[in-house]
């Protein structure tokens, strides 16, 4: 046996294919937390390859310097990075972002074959979305005799029947029938939620085999500022005013409909100040509904080294859920908000679990009550006794809860032990 592959197996570093459509240099959603778990498992030891798309998320364009049309490589803080075509559509729609998932499975699906032949991974890791992949991932587990992790961010395919995307009673039965054939065979099955585990299972994955993994925070790197924040000096913001901040995807699944419409019920309150920050499908909807609206502004999203003073921004987060998806979708910007030590406001079943999660360090309104949502920040606007109190208990639950070392040591761990387990397919 070759020595330096004695030295590995001694060190249980583990090869990893990861395998899903959003990746670094994405500043939200997916990509940017498979960005910093494959760059924190190459600081571990670990060999990691990306199969993945060129960055285009949240503003459905692709970044300057990539291609959507080219196969390329490039290395980024060590892990190898493998980005297939895909095809973008310009407006979306249910059948124009299924062309979209589809177009990355079909281009990346050789990448995925050839890298498990001859690179032979030991553990394959693909996320959903997109759950067109799924098939490909477990092929390449098997020929490279590795397991298979199946990691869901996003119950797309409930969403989609949820969102009314998929009307077809015939074609849901189909669907839903294919998923869980296609989930079972997995050695490993995780989300990011209770309630979204909750409904792993009851597709009937077996207990044994799923589990949570949490997205998480840096809570060394997003932190409350005692300072002035220089963003308020930079976007004319007077530093008296109450800032309500919204950061990241604007897209369908939010209901920020309902931010602006508190705004408009709110804009005689001199004091209150919106800042929506992010891009997305609904970006431009939502700028011409809030026309006419001087206290409410749109920025672009901030780059990583901003992000801290982006959040800090905030005297009060606001999070909006549609009811139609609160056990589908965990939002995983909450942790920002939560680390930055500012009270959040969320548009949310009292029940459900980010409800419960802000129940603890803010307010929970009604999803769609504009109304109610006006209130809530306004009372909070009203008392900075209130809002310091509810801040601090929001940075003491992430760093207890969400906090990157723990979580992804916990994965690690429960990664290199399935590397080496057996599978139960």
């Amino acid at each position: 046996m070759n020595i330096v592959r004695v030295i590995r197996e001694k060190r249980n570093e583990v090869r990893i294919l990861i395998y899903g459509i959003n990746y670094a240099p994405e500043l939200t959603g997916i990509g940017k937390y498979s960005g910093e778990m494959a760059e924190w498992l190459v600081t571990r030891g670990h060999e990691v390859r990306v199969v993945c798309a060129p960055p285009y998320y949240p503003s459905w364009r692709i970044a300057e310097g990539y291609s959507a049309r080219r196969y390329s490589r490039e290395m980024l803080n060590g892990v190898t990075v493998l980005r297939c075509p895909l095809w973008v559509p310009s407006r979306q729609s249910g059948i124009r972002r299924i062309l979209h998932l589809l177009s990355f499975a079909f281009s990346s699906l050789p990448v995925v074959i050839a890298s498990s032949v001859s690179w032979r991974p030991q553990a394959v890791f693909v996320l959903e979305p997109a759950f067109f992949c799924t098939p490909a991932a477990l092929v390449a587990a098997r020929l490279a005799g590795s397991r298979a992790w199946l990691h869901i961010q996003d119950l797309e395919i409930d969403a989609a029947f949820s969102l009314g995307l998929v009307r077809s009673g015939l074609l849901k039965r189909m669907i839903s029938a294919a998923e869980r054939l296609i989930m079972k065979r997995f050695d490993r099955v995780s989300t990011i939620s209770a309630s979204m585990l909750d409904n792993v299972r009851q597709k009937g994955v077996p207990i044994d085999f799923s589990h949570i993994f949490p997205n998480w925070v840096d809570s060394a790197t997003i932190y409350p500022l005692q300072s002035l924040n220089p963003l308020r000096a930079e976007w004319g913001i007077d530093r008296d005013a109450i800032v309500v901040l919204y950061s990241g995807n604007m897209g369908e699944k939010q209901g920020l409909e309902v931010v602006v419409d508190a705004a408009r019920i709110l804009a005689h309150d001199s004091r209150i100040c919106f800042v929506l920050s992010g891009d997305g499908a609904a970006r431009k909807r939502l700028e011409v509904s809030a026309g006419g609206l001087g206290h409410i502004r749109f920025t672009p999203l901030q780059p990583a080294e901003r992000l801290n003073e982006l959040l800090n921004l905030a005297d009060i987060h606001v999070l909006p859920q549609r009811p139609d998806v609160a056990c589908l979708v965990m939002p995983s910007k909450l942790l920002g908000m939560l680390a930055s030590g500012r009270p959040v406001v969320a548009t949310a079943d009292a029940g459900s679990e980010l409800g419960c999660v802000v129940s603890r360090c803010g307010i929970v309104t009604k999803p769609g009550d504009a109304r109610g949502l006006a209130d809530a920040l306004q009372m909070l606007a009203g008392s900075a006794d209130l809002r310091g109190r509810l801040g601090a208990a929001a940075r003491s639950i992430c760093v207890e809860q969400w906090d990157r070392e723990n979580v992804l040591t916990t994965f690690e761990n429960s990664l290199v032990n399935l590397s080496g387990g057996s599978s139960h397919a």
